[in-house]
């Protein structure tokens, strides 16, 4: 039975006393009744920081000396400040030095005009999946709010992830030692957005950077992750890079980390490209004898076991076979430095990111037209730092340290051969 409450009108004296309201129509948020409620209050206490602001910089009216003898009450003007994410419009006092013919600012009605808190709460909001147009429309639920038109929601929505994708693009990578680097490549309409993240000693992952690109070309990708050492990325103790299948990137790996990148191509990417070269009828078995090959512990063993699944492929598709042969050693990188079974089960594959690049999608998905590079640089910017502080260590993580240590050895073993 649906409920009726009954409103009873208030005067001005009677904010602070508990109002019976109509039951709204749709659920409203917590948080935004209790601004409606405290509104009234926060403006009460707002006026007397102006209040004294006006003091401060004028002394007390009618008072006679020498505080300030150039300055004066000017009246007052209309205004606006931010509150809970809203704009509140108020009336302001004015304080004039008439020596200088100039407006004295008042330090709370500055601090009050910061919106950041606003451009934050408004990124997330349209990050989630409303749209300019329906946060236009949600403002107003604070009555005393201006609300702010679609136009100036984009604008707003435009600057914060602008400050994203520089906070992103320019944030030094020397501070916490990088065990992983994980590579691979989001589409945005035509375009390729190659993303990299980071797995730290301790497990937990860090968004390094991005790049735009038609595909996972060499000369790009090379040029990204210099980029990448120039912010400060140390690879001098090694660093495993997980790729997907992608000859450009491996390409960039080799041709810019040297000795110090230790490349793992992805298992899973492998297993599909050779499936794919099947008939449907083979494609269950196959997957399932390329799984078993890949999950033995020692590289010995899983080298047998591929060789043999290379035995049938030959018989039913050389052209499946081939695909296996090819870079078959960099899909064996963990079992060859002996931490498969420790950290294999994250780092086998490019899934972390894979992942990721899911969770991306659930925010970017909603965007219709993709107009041009800087939207799709902003957009997966601001999408990708609002996800970093919720990306969860990877499984596995209490082994890492036996992998930086195999990766010393690794980068030793290259720097004496390069020696001989």
């Amino acid at each position: 039975m649906k409920r009726t409450v009954r409103q009873r009108r208030t005067k001005a004296k009677d904010l602070h006393q508990p109002l019976a309201v109509e039951a709204p129509p749709e659920p409203i948020d917590t948080r935004v009744a209790l601004v409606q409620a405290l509104i009234p209050v926060v403006l009460e206490r707002v006026a007397e920081l102006l209040k004294e602001d006006v003091i401060a910089a004028a002394g007390a009216r009618y008072a006679r000396g020498d505080h300030a003898p150039t300055r004066v009450r000017w009246g007052q003007q209309s205004g606006s400040i931010y509150l809970a994410d809203q704009k509140v419009p108020i009336a302001v006092p004015r304080v004039r030095d008439r020596a200088t013919n100039t407006e004295v600012p008042l330090p709370a009605y500055q601090a009050l005009q910061t919106p950041r808190a606003l451009d934050r709460a408004l990124l997330q909001t349209i990050l989630g999946g409303l749209s300019t147009h329906e946060y236009s429309r949600c403002v107003r639920l604070v009555p005393q709010a201006f609300g702010l038109s679609a136009s100036t929601t984009s604008r707003r929505f435009r600057r914060a992830s602008r400050r994203a994708l520089a906070a992103l693009q320019e944030r030094r990578l020397g501070g916490e030692p990088i065990v992983a680097v994980l590579l691979d490549g989001k589409t945005f309409a035509d375009d390729m957005m190659v993303v990299a993240v980071g797995v730290l000693a301790t497990g937990e992952k860090r968004i390094l950077g991005l790049v735009q690109t038609a595909t996972e070309n060499r000369p790009v990708c090379a040029a990204f992750l210099r980029r990448l050492l120039d912010r400060g990325l140390r690879i001098e103790d090694g660093v495993l890079v997980v790729v997907d299948g992608s000859k450009g990137l491996a390409a960039a790996v080799h041709e810019v980390f040297g000795i110090h990148g230790v490349l793992q191509r992805c298992q899973w990417h492998k297993r599909e490209n050779v499936v794919r070269y099947l008939p449907k009828a083979h494609h269950a078995g196959m997957r399932a004898k390329l799984q078993r090959a890949y999950e033995q512990p020692t590289y010995e063993r899983a080298k047998k076991a591929l060789a043999q699944v290379r035995r049938e492929l030959t018989v039913l598709n050389t052209s499946a076979a081939a695909s296996l042969d090819e870079g078959l050693e960099d899909t064996l990188t963990l079992h060859r430095l002996g931490c498969f079974r420790a950290v294999g089960l994250s780092l086998k594959t490019t899934n972390v990111l894979e992942s990721i690049h899911a969770r991306v999608a659930s925010r970017t998905d909603k965007v219709d037209v993709w107009k041009n590079s800087d939207q799709k640089h902003r957009w997966l910017a601001t999408a990708l730092l609002d996800l970093e502080p919720r990306l969860h260590r990877i499984k596995g993580f209490a082994a890492l340290p036996q992998l930086q240590q195999a990766l010393r050895r690794h980068v030793r073993r290259g720097a004496k051969s390069e020696a001989a």
